[in-house]
């Protein structure tokens, strides 16, 4: 089959589609013949060598993808061969961006998104899951989300207003109708933040980087922001959330979001803007447009 693989750190460039075995379910686990699969902000990452200490070379990049399933492992139930499902990958190195996919965790694909939606969903539900559990985030709280137009800013802000919070988001200005559109108020980045946030924030979670003392202050404490961007932040006492396998400080996947966020979708409450589809063989063009920071939203590669 097709996958994206690295076999050396760099730029965009360096991005391959190789002919590689096909992979098969093991136990709890389901394979499903691709669609779409996700871009994410770690795997542009670990591509240019941030984060080399994550991975081993050769490396195959994708964490959630959505398809049709055709494997089954061993002790799998409610699920069938046939059934439109979106998911996450067990590990970072199983390769999402590929013809076939082993997913660990998985929810049917609501009829409401598409291909390219249900593809890039699982990343970014997991992730602000995983940081919004980690906060407490709940009903009558107030969030600001750092870089709400990203891919997981967008879906952090719909899962934030879902738990009853009132969200507050940074974005480019050409980005705050989005913004509003998914339930949040909107300003912009820079300098200032704190005198443009309207009231008391209960909670912060960075999609961005590069702002993390303004963060602290505007928070009141460390303790009540968690970053998935920014390296710098056990110096400023914040935690850097991520699930990197084998890495230490890695979180639990909160996986447990998948059901809960596909439930929301088909109520109408939680979609995946996508901000641009390539095909699988034009994933280096992807990777471009994600390093250039200018996509509001998700990037998605198409089989």
């Amino acid at each position: 089959m097709r996958a994206i693989q690295i076999t050396e750190y760099g730029p965009p460039s360096v991005l391959r589609v190789a002919e590689v075995p096909d992979p098969h379910a093991g136990p709890g686990e389901i394979r499903i013949a691709v669609r779409a699969s996700g871009l994410s902000a770690g795997d542009v990452r670990i591509r240019s060598g941030e984060l080399r200490d994550v991975v081993t070379l050769p490396y195959r990049t994708g964490f959630d993808a959505a398809g049709v399933v055709d494997e089954i492992g061993e002790g799998v139930t409610g699920v069938r061969v046939g059934d439109e499902v979106f998911g996450a990958t067990a590990t970072a190195a199983r390769g999402a961006n590929s013809d076939y996919a082993v997913l660990a965790a998985w929810a049917l694909k609501p009829a409401a998104w598409s291909w390219a939606e249900a593809g890039g969903a699982a990343g970014s539900v997991e992730t602000a899951t995983r940081a919004f559990d980690r906060l407490g985030v709940g009903d009558g709280h107030t969030v600001l989300v750092q870089g709400a137009a990203g891919g997981v800013g967008t879906v952090a802000v719909q899962l934030a207003v879902a738990r009853g919070a009132t969200v507050i988001g940074t974005a480019s200005e050409h980005n705050h109708d989005l913004i509003r559109a998914l339930g949040a108020e909107p300003t912009t980045y820079g300098a200032g933040l704190a005198d443009r946030v309207p009231s008391e924030v209960d909670a912060v979670l960075d999609c961005a980087g590069g702002a993390l003392p303004e963060l602290v202050a505007i928070a009141g404490d460390p303790a009540r922001v968690v970053t998935i961007a920014d390296l710098s932040a056990a110096a400023h006492g914040v935690h850097l959330s991520h699930a990197a396998s084998g890495m230490p400080g890695a979180d639990p996947l909160a996986l447990h979001g998948l059901a809960i966020a596909a439930a929301l979708a088909d109520e109408g409450r939680l979609r995946v803007p996508v901000a641009a589809e390539f095909p699988l063989a034009e994933a280096a063009a992807a990777h471009e447009l994600s390093e250039s920071r200018r996509a509001g939203g998700k990037i998605v590669l198409a089989n």
